[in-house]
């Protein structure tokens, strides 16, 4: 039974509150559209006529058929998320009296530690790029900015000139949901960015209109997130480093490293945009070396026979 003429209407009402009352990126808009029309695919195999006939039976079912794909449990866990939020919406609206994707259970999702470069690590792959050239003045940046700062790679794509007080310090990024925040940039940082102002970015530019985007490319054009990637796959390479690593690895190394010199937790949750102290928690973890160090000093018990006489 074909219903897509029956939920383009309220499909398309659930993307514009996404976008005008929750703020939302476009990502995140088209995630959540997407999880819904492959609902839609379901409802329509199984010959479900309409969202309001939808029973907590049949939301299992989904969850069972999700499951047999051998997806993650990441995936179906915001695929299940997706649907409570468009039910919650499609109620509120007066279209539905019941969400029956509250009540189905979301599967426990992997424990997966996020991975980070250890000090004398980042600082071979900070030291990697050639500061003589102006693609290399701007890759150096690229480095010490996500290591300074923590933020996303979509956030330092997107950051303008203007965005930058090296006088200060701080950065104004722009996060998940449109939301803004101030971070602060270390002397590195701001003295590799002074530099690729003053150089490597003109010389990018050659002559070009200034858009007043920070990241060039060797055209003088934007530089995308996919080109973020390409070019720390090659110092990576270059320095031969543990394959794996990605921008994101710097914003893990950013919160590990701040957690792991005495940063509190909160301070570091506003530092990386996270609503939530949950999602900052898993940064907690520390090396075992660390542990070993803070045991031995803490640890009466664990010191030398002369270190407690």
């Amino acid at each position: 039974m074909d219903i897509s003429q029956q939920t383009s209407t309220l499909i398309e009402l659930f993307s514009r509150y996404l976008k005008v009352e929750k703020n939302a990126s476009r990502y995140t808009q088209d995630q959540y559209v997407a999880d819904i029309h492959e609902f839609v695919a379901f409802m329509e195999q199984h010959q479900i006529s309409a969202f309001a006939a939808v029973s907590y039976l049949d939301g299992r079912s989904f969850l069972a058929h999700l499951t047999k794909r051998g997806l993650s449990r990441r995936s179906i866990a915001r695929k299940l998320s997706s649907l409570r939020s468009f039910y919650r919406f499609l109620m509120r609206e007066g279209y539905q009296e019941e969400n029956p994707f509250q009540s189905v259970s979301t599967p426990k999702r992997e424990k997966k530690l996020p991975s980070f470069l250890y000090p004398q690590e980042i600082q071979r792959l900070l030291e990697m790029p050639d500061d003589s050239t102006p693609l290399g003045q701007r890759d150096r940046m690229i480095f010490e900015l996500l290591y300074a700062s923590g933020i996303r790679v979509s956030e330092l794509v997107t950051l303008s000139v203007d965005a930058i007080n090296l006088s200060v310090g701080v950065a104004l990024v722009f996060g998940k949901g449109a939301k803004e925040r101030y971070v602060p940039i270390g002397s590195y940082a701001i003295e590799a960015i002074r530099k690729y102002l003053d150089v490597g970015r003109t010389k990018l530019l050659n002559g070009k209109k200034d858009a007043g985007h920070l990241l060039l490319n060797y055209r003088g054009e934007p530089l995308s997130d996919r080109s973020v990637r390409r070019v720390v796959d090659k110092y990576v390479e270059e320095a031969a480093l543990s394959a794996g690593i990605t921008p994101h690895t710097f914003r893990h190394t950013f919160a590990t490293h701040m957690l792991n010199a005495g940063a509190d937790l909160r301070t570091v949750q506003e530092l990386l945009g996270h609503v939530n102290i949950s999602t900052t928690q898993v940064y907690t973890h520390v090396t075992k070396e660390r542990l070993r160090n803070v045991y031995d000093s803490a640890h009466p018990r664990a010191r030398t026979t002369r270190e407690v006489k």
